[in-house]
């Protein structure tokens, strides 16, 4: 049973399939930022930005672990500890810094490769299967998945502890998250 059910990670509900726009045609609009958190208050800021309608991301994944107990508990955490991404103009911006959450906040300047980065975390997220954080990056062959639960999926092959994996990378943040690869077919990119 989970401490408390999921949080809105996503608001809008439709944020990521948006177009990106070019901050140089449209200087206060869509402009994106990686909001780096204090630690432990991505989720405080996701309900600040909630209650002002500003727009963000925080891919959430659900970890279970054990009680000092014993109780088997679930709890829902962001997948890039510390980061919100947030989109709107220079008030969105203020309105998050004002929440007493934030340690500083970083320009996006490749906004869809970002886009694109956070549209695959998702996609991996909502097929349910444990994801594994990467810290570190690796070279590898990009691919993409055929057939199976993650079909349509780009991402990178790895090896870890003898088991193929597939990692999808936020470029933005050097970092990504993998997932185990049952029986799925696999093209070269």
């Amino acid at each position: 049973m989970p401490i408390l059910p999921p949080e809105t990670c996503l608001y809008p509900e439709d944020l990521l399939e948006r177009p990106a726009v070019n901050p140089a045609i449209y200087p206060e609009e869509q402009i994106w930022w990686a909001v780096y958190c204090l630690a432990q208050h991505e989720k405080q800021l996701m309900r600040k930005l909630l209650v002002d309608k500003t727009s963000f991301y925080c891919p959430m994944i659900k970890k279970r672990f054990r009680s000092p107990s014993g109780r088997l508990q679930t709890s829902y955490l962001p997948l890039f500890k510390g980061y919100v991404f947030i989109t709107g103009g220079e008030m969105q911006r203020y309105k998050a810094v004002s929440t007493g959450c934030v340690a500083r906040c970083i320009v996006v300047d490749n906004v869809e490769q970002l886009l694109t980065d956070l549209r695959l975390i998702k996609q991996l997220i909502d097929c349910g299967k444990p994801l594994t954080l990467e810290e570190r990056l690796q070279p590898g062959s990009p691919v993409r998945i055929r057939s199976g639960i993650f079909q349509g999926i780009e991402g990178t092959i790895i090896r870890r502890q003898n088991e193929t994996r597939l990692m999808v990378a936020v470029n933005f943040l050097q970092q990504g998250a993998s997932v185990l690869l049952e029986d799925c077919q696999i093209e070269m990119i």
